[in-house]
């Protein structure tokens, strides 16, 4: 997004910018980058959305910041997506939160890179209720675990069902 490269902010510390001719806003990634170091690992700007890959450890302090914050507010969590980028790939796994800003029609994608055999993250369905179903799908689709999530079961598959659907290494027939 050039726009963001040329926009002039009053204050340098602004974390929301408009470019001109949009009619969303988008967050400032280089101003949230700088608030968050040490937790922000890459800035991806493609095709006119912001995605932030962060460390799992900081996660939750992120994300109570994005809600909180009132120059963000993203009080919606509109998605969350879990992905196997294959068992050939390092790290294996990621998960992806889409965040949304009702007050201030921001977009924001948040995304979390997990290693096969540590594939956990903290759950958000403390900041966003909505959570607790999204986190149960990636867990019955892919077996990442979510850390303290309230009711953490399968919820598309049955109970005993042996598996994960959604991995790339899972046979095409089921087992």
């Amino acid at each position: 997004m050039p726009e963001l490269e040329n926009q002039t902010n009053e204050s340098s510390e602004s974390l929301a910018v408009r470019g001109p001719n949009q009619t969303s806003r988008y967050v400032n990634p280089i101003a949230l980058s700088a608030r968050f170091a040490d937790a922000v690992e890459e800035v991806i700007e493609a095709l006119g959305e912001v995605t932030i890959v962060i460390r799992r450890d900081r996660l939750i302090e992120l994300m109570q910041f994005l809600r909180d914050e009132p120059s963000l507010k993203f009080n919606f969590l509109s998605d969350a997506s879990g992905v196997d980028l294959g068992e050939f790939a390092e790290p294996r796994f990621a998960v992806a939160y889409h965040l949304y800003s009702l007050p201030h029609n921001h977009r924001l994608r948040i995304k979390v890179f997990l290693e096969e055999d540590d594939a956990w993250v903290p759950t958000v369905s403390e900041i966003w209720k909505s959570a607790g179903w999204l986190e149960r799908e990636i867990y019955d689709m892919f077996g990442v675990d979510f850390v303290d999530h309230p009711d953490l079961r399968r919820i598309l598959m049955p109970a005993d069902y042996e598996g994960y659907p959604l991995r790339k290494d899972f046979p095409v027939k089921g087992y």
